[in-house]
């Protein structure tokens, strides 16, 4: 039988030559990726997910082209591929790295933006190999849905069409009413009901401790449209279980403890805040949870990573590198494999040679190394077969990488029992920064793999489609880290409120440099730093405590004076637990729910630290849902994040659901459907507005310039309420974000997208 099916033709043929890989497609692509990206930072902190980016760009270069003049399909095609690195490559960065905060680190730049930057281009390397296996000989058994469904709409537009105009339109009212809430400061950021008070004789009623409570997020609202009624209801009823259920519990059976339920040390359960719950307890059962629900969705799709990674092996030996001496057609032309081999392995080179990594040439460094490609090439290899299977949405990322850090912290174990390398804080770095790579590696090898058929099924030249997602991959992951970081600095409160009244041996400290306290702390004086993981055991030895009083040090990060004296806590932006500086001022929270999934296994099977009972009850529930049919992975990211993060997808969900009863539109319509373009817009638009308005403190005066709600609507009232603190101008606002949705998801298209 030929290798090849003969029916195929691409939709530019192999002998005809068209304008491709130029400057100016790159660039618009590169620009794209990074606004995509940048977005899809925003949304994994938040909610712990992404939403591909490969049919938005395409749309959007259909459309920013026409006013530069005639531009060829596959030139948009460039756009596209280039673009389209920036979400995968967010995802990965932002789904491990935030989990050195956790661990007791910064956040450095040099160690985030190499792990994103070299896992970008690795994940591309790995792949080419791959591109005729999977994408050229399996053509029609490999089906990559978003793929073709991003061919058909750069075909679509070569033929005209009106829908670029949504994605724009969405963009600038997703934009403006997120900048009209958190950078403006002009409404409410979200509205709360509590489900308890009391009465005329004092007495308590309702469900105490019960608060039902919705973001005002045109991103959430997006998102929920995008991902569906199913998986957005099954997020909410995890919110619904954790903050309706099983915090009134804690608080109910509390209510008569007259000593602190561990694993809090301090404060009676009746004198704690639904907030202080939440963190001492129902944090570790969701995490738990997520963890569960994570091995779980890796042990269902073993069986299919099984069979991709001998599928693959198999076609990759049948199939060879398509360079040789009769593959020369400009369809078949990739990157030579001695390009690929050598890349990968002077990448790992260079990271070996970063000590900021935790790799070094050691005998763990080796091993790290070792584990960097081999994971790195299996787990590329299951992404790009199953990107083609089921579709990058659908994609198991997170559980690969749960795979990989569970298989690298058991390996990093069994060679410090042989005494190849010690267990400890940098052993922790070594796992973190092998899983990161990995992670960012496979997610940026399954949007490859979608990028290149889609280019398969246009005609392009998938060299020129490989250089412009490396170029894509380097851009992007560059200005995700500086986005990640950015983040979280400007999040960060310099508090001295609460500091524990003890001192420090300063000559013990790690961090010998000195630093300068926020931007916020107007503090001239430089400090040493102490960082402690959220979970690592404190040496009683390094402290003094105040005569009289128990030692009271919790983990986190210090800012220590040259006396060893504790002058300020630094709370981070993300997985942070003060909501306000303490000049009062409410700063932007991060719940990042699948880092705290990383942290988890890392210290778990290192430290074995950790509540359990409460995790196990979370491991528990993610089993129970499992065994009921339901996903629990979806549902574990649900009680983790608050239900104010959740219900605006639950929102978003409801909607599509009214949208597709009304509509019954063809299945193969809904990825670049209207209300899908208008949702992908506010997205994009209302990320970036969330984004822009967090980096506005970087500067307290335009930060405080920028507040029109206070300088314009101080003294304004809605039903004796003041503006500020009224629900009602916001919660009318966002139905009516909801109500533009409905209308133009109910639509008919007009015409070929």
């Amino acid at each position: 039988m030929p290798d090849e099916k003969p029916a195929f033709r691409p939709f530019v043929p192999d002998a005809e030559g068209q304008a491709e890989l130029t400057f100016l497609p790159v660039l618009l692509g590169a620009v794209l990726g990074i606004v995509f990206g940048a977005s899809s930072v925003y949304l994994v902190l938040k909610v712990g997910l992404t939403i591909s980016a490969s049919i938005p760009v395409a749309v959007l270069a259909i459309t920013l082209f026409k006013a530069f003049g005639k531009t060829t399909i596959l030139q948009n095609n460039i756009v596209q591929t280039t673009g389209s690195a920036g979400e995968s490559i967010a995802f990965g960065v932002g789904f491990v790295m935030p989990a050195l905060l956790i661990l007791g680190y910064d956040i450095d730049a040099v160690r985030v933006m190499t792990v994103g930057v070299f896992g970008g281009l690795l994940g591309i390397l790995m792949m080419i190999p791959l591109r005729r296996a999977f994408i050229v000989k399996q053509h029609g058994e490999l089906k990559y849905p978003e793929g073709a469904a991003c061919a058909d709409v750069l075909i679509a537009g070569e033929k005209g069409g009106p829908m670029g105009k949504l994605l724009f339109a969405g963009f600038g009212v997703g934009f403006a009413f997120q900048y009209a809430v958190q950078g403006f400061k002009l409404l409410k950021d979200g509205v709360e009901l509590k489900l308890y008070g009391t009465n005329l004789a004092g007495q308590a009623v309702g469900l105490k401790a019960g608060v039902l409570a919705s973001e005002m997020s045109a991103p959430m609202l997006g998102v929920g449209y995008i991902i569906g009624p199913r998986i957005a209801g099954i997020m909410v009823a995890g919110g619904v279980l954790a903050y309706l259920i099983i915090t009134p519990l804690i608080a109910y059976f509390g209510e008569g403890l007259a000593a602190p339920l561990a694993p809090e040390t301090k404060k009676l359960v009746r004198d704690m805040s639904v907030k202080e719950i939440r963190t001492s307890y129902v944090l570790f059962i969701g995490a738990g949870a997520v963890a569960a629900g994570g091995i779980i969705s890796m042990l269902q799709a073993l069986p299919v990573i099984v069979a991709a990674v001998l599928g693959g092996l198999r076609d990759l030996r049948s199939a060879g590198d398509g360079t040789g001496a009769g593959r020369v057609r400009r369809t078949e032309r990739d990157l030579p494999l001695s390009v690929v081999v050598g890349g990968s392995l002077g990448m790992v080179l260079a990271l070996m040679a970063l000590p900021q990594l935790g790799l070094g040439f050691t005998g763990g460094g080796l091993a790290g190394a070792l584990m960097i490609l081999l994971f790195g090439f299996l787990f590329v290899t299951v992404s790009s077969r199953l990107t083609g299977e089921i579709g990058s949405s659908s994609n198991p990322i997170s559980g690969m990488t749960v795979a990989t850090l569970l298989l690298t912290c058991l390996a990093l174990v069994g060679l410090s029992e042989v005494g190849v390398i010690g267990l400890g804080k940098e052993t922790k770095l070594l796992a973190l920064t092998i899983a990161g790579i990995v992670c960012v590696a496979c997610s940026n090898g399954g949007t490859t793999s979608q990028a290149l058929k889609t280019g398969h099924l246009l005609g392009a030249t998938p060299r020129a489609q490989q250089y412009a997602i490396l170029i894509g991959s380097l851009t992007s992951a560059l200005f995700v880290g500086l986005v990640l970081i950015a983040v979280n600095l400007v999040g960060t409160i310099y508090s001295k409120n609460g500091l524990p009244n003890a001192t420090v041996d300063v000559n013990r400290l790690t961090d010998t440099g000195k630093v300068q306290a926020g931007q916020y702390a107007d503090d001239p004086a430089t400090y040493r730093v102490l960082n402690i993981g959220a979970r690592e055991k404190i040496d009683p030895t390094m402290f003094t405590a105040a005569p009289g009083q128990p030692l009271d040090v919790k983990p986190g990060r210090y800012l220590i004076d040259d006396a060893g004296r504790f002058a300020y806590l630094c709370d981070p932006a993300i997985n942070g637990q003060l909501t306000q500086r303490d000049d009062g001022v409410a700063v932007t929270r991060f719940d990042a729910p699948k880092t705290q999934l990383v942290a988890l296994i890392i210290d778990g099977i290192f430290d074995r630290n950790l509540p359990w009972d409460l995790v196990l009850i979370g491991v528990l529930i993610a089993i129970g849902l499992e065994l009921a049919g339901v996903p629990s992975l979806p549902f574990a990211v649900g009680v983790y994040l608050p239900i104010s993060s959740s219900m605006p997808i639950f929102l978003g969900g409801a909607l599509r659901r009214a949208v597709d009863n009304i509509r019954r539109a063809p299945a193969d319509e809904s990825d670049s459907s209207p209300g899908v373009l208008l949702s992908s817009g506010y997205i994009a638009g209302g990320a970036i507005a969330a984004l822009l308005a967090t980096l506005l403190g970087f500067s307290e005066s335009l930060e405080a310039r920028f507040d029109l709600g206070k300088s314009l609507l101080g003294g304004v009232t809605v039903f004796n309420v003041p503006w500020a603190q009224s629900s009602l101008p916001v919660a009318l606002l966002f139905a009516g974000l909801a109500l533009v949705l409905f209308v133009v998801g109910v639509r008919k298209a007009k015409g070929p997208v």
